[in-house]
């Protein structure tokens, strides 16, 4: 990242935080590592240490249900090829709140699946279920988020389905900025993976 492009996120973060947010949420909203946030709200880049992240932007895709739709068909057609290899029914589609939820809605829909809304917690282990909407007893859960950095969220997200009863079978997300396909003993696939290359 060139030292402009620090300084706006450092804006954005800044806002952020003066709203409130906490840095796992400020984390969340620009698709960096909750370290990135916490180094950036510091000002260390001042300092001109290097800081090991990649912000990943999916607006492109994100400003129109017709985008999202398309890339709900990707995901769905990767959850049945695995569901075929890995010989597993797939009964329920679980969004992480926030950027997780139109993907798991339009994955469900095409899927003719469950949808299940989860919310990690910021400062909990424990997240939530909302009552509005399928529950995770019982049922063979595909797991959706936007990015996973370091899959914390992530990890919380398939612990807690199984605490409530569910079967975490499959996690897919956009974009992985981690070098395992496995969390919890779940296999993850994205549609996009970073890696950083070198170093400074």
């Amino acid at each position: 990242m060139e030292m402009k492009s620090i300084e706006e996120l450092y804006k954005r973060a800044l806002e952020m935080k003066n709203k409130g947010m906490s840095d796992k949420e400020i984390s969340t909203e620009l698709h960096l590592s909750v370290g990135t946030v916490t180094w950036l709200l510091s000002k260390e880049f001042f300092k001109e240490s290097k800081v090991q992240d990649v912000k990943i932007g999916w607006r492109t895709i994100g400003v129109t249900g017709n985008r999202i739709s398309s890339i709900s068909e990707v995901i769905s057609d990767i959850i049945e090829e695995e569901a075929r290899k890995g010989d597993f029914e797939v009964d329920a589609i679980l969004g992480i709140t926030i950027n997780g939820i139109p993907y798991a809605t339009m994955v469900s829909y095409l899927m003719d699946k469950e949808l299940i809304v989860y919310r990690p917690h910021p400062a909990r282990k424990e997240g939530f279920f909302s009552s509005n909407f399928a529950g995770v007893k019982g049922k063979n859960v595909v797991v959706l988020d936007d990015v996973v950095s370091t899959g914390e969220t992530m990890k919380r997200a398939i612990m807690d389905t199984r605490n409530e009863g569910g079967s975490p079978v499959l996690a897919v997300v956009l974009a992985s900025k981690m070098s395992s396909d496995e969390i919890s003993d779940v296999r993850v696939r994205s549609l996009v993976r970073t890696n950083l290359v070198g170093g400074s």
